[in-house]
């Protein structure tokens, strides 16, 4: 447990909650991802603005903490870009069958209490898990 950080993971996830609940209480909105992506990908009238403010605040929250914390965004890449590609696109396949992604149905749901969001997030977990054994247990681990 080299990474162990139980105050600042504590308060990061008082933040998504309370700005889940601040969309959805707010616009009556849910704030998954995928769906907001989606939303703009493919827009209707009149959805739009709320949605490119959430994705800017994601993007504009994410630089200005890599200008003052550049140390919390390094990482080292021990994946081929093929691996990578193929594990993007099985994201987005999933996201897709599944309805939604993990903050939809992760952060979002459960928080309502949905059994339909249960059940996803649940399969999402498992199939996470079994990626994780897969990967690193029988096709070698990183390469």
């Amino acid at each position: 447990m080299e990474h162990f950080t139980p105050l600042a993971s504590t308060l990061g996830g008082i933040m998504i909650g309370a700005s889940a609940a601040l969309l959805l209480f707010g616009l009556g909105r849910i704030a998954g991802i995928s769906g907001i992506l989606g939303g703009v990908l493919v827009p209707r009238a009149g959805d739009k603005a709320w949605r490119f403010a959430f994705l800017a605040g994601l993007v504009v929250g994410g630089a200005i903490m890599g200008k003052l914390r550049p140390e919390l965004f390094a990482f080292g890449l021990d994946r081929r870009l093929l691996t990578v590609a193929i594990a993007g696109l099985l994201v987005g396949f999933g996201t897709r069958m599944g309805n939604g992604c993990t903050s939809g149905h992760g952060v979002c749901g459960l928080g309502r209490g949905s059994l339909r969001s249960f059940a996803a997030t649940l399969a999402f977990m498992a199939s996470a898990a079994l990626t994780v054994f897969l990967s690193q247990h029988v096709f070698g681990g990183a390469s």
